[in-house]
């Protein structure tokens, strides 16, 4: 059977990577392809930068997700359909705790989201899904971080549909439940990864501190160098796990 093209990612079969560290800005897929070698472009339709090469031999790929479950679940699905197994988000989230400093790295044991939000209520009508990251993937993450000397912090994070939504009250009505940090995409991931079949995780690098006076919000060139030191642990892992 010849292959058919896929909607929105216009790769090849054998252009993705089993490998995938999964980004929301495009800006982050040139600065973290830099650690690769032997990288080709493989897709730039819609914006959707998906560069593909090595890591210590083994084959990896860097994709934008966009910004959001619904999109992002569209990647994580074409991206599957082409051969990829393996899914790290490398993201940006909102400290939802006063003790979170702003270049802080969160990794995500878990993600919670609104009823029937993230798209997910399209996938599993009337039913909560299963938002939680691989186990054993993470904890590799998180001694791979260790080994680099990349400090974390582990906790349950809360994936929003809007990102302009939140009310004052937002940050400590959800720190309250527990969360620790905001983003929009990691609930999307895990209950795809389950659904799939694929091992997932999230290590994320706060990028604004909700509940903070002062409003800053960093850029990806701003917090370069955590993406870099959190996207070679992630790598070093995937070294490791050549299956």
């Amino acid at each position: 059977m010849s292959f058919r093209e896929l909607p929105h990612i216009k790769a090849r079969p054998g252009d993705i990577a089993k490998n995938v560290i999964a980004v929301g800005d495009p800006g982050r897929v040139d600065l973290l392809s830099q650690l690769l070698e032997e990288k080709r472009v493989v897709n730039e339709h819609r914006g959707l930068k998906v560069v593909t090469g090595t890591y210590k031999g083994v084959k990896v790929s860097i994709a934008t997700h966009g910004i959001g479950c619904p999109s992002a679940m569209i990647v994580f699905e074409e991206l599957g359909i082409l051969g990829a197994r393996r899914f790290v988000r490398v993201g940006t989230t909102g400290g939802l705790r006063r003790d979170i400093r702003v270049g802080d790295v969160v990794v995500a044991t878990g993600a919670g989201y609104t009823q029937g939000g993230c798209g997910l209520g399209q996938y599993m009508p009337g039913i909560c899904g299963a938002t939680s990251p691989h186990s054993v993937l993470t904890a590799r993450i998180m001694e791979s971080l260790s080994r680099n000397g990349v400090k974390f912090l582990a906790g349950p994070v809360y994936s929003s549909d809007a990102f302009y939504a939140e009310d004052p009250s937002f940050a400590e009505r959800m720190s309250h439940l527990g969360f620790v940090a905001v983003e929009m995409e990691a609930a999307g991931l895990f209950a795809l990864g389950w659904m799939r079949g694929w091992e997932t995780a999230a290590v994320l690098v706060v990028s604004d501190v909700l509940p903070s006076e002062e409003k800053v919000f960093l850029t990806t060139a701003e917090l370069a160098d955590k993406f870099t030191s959190v996207a070679r642990a992630v790598l070093d892992v995937f070294s490791e796990l050549r299956d």
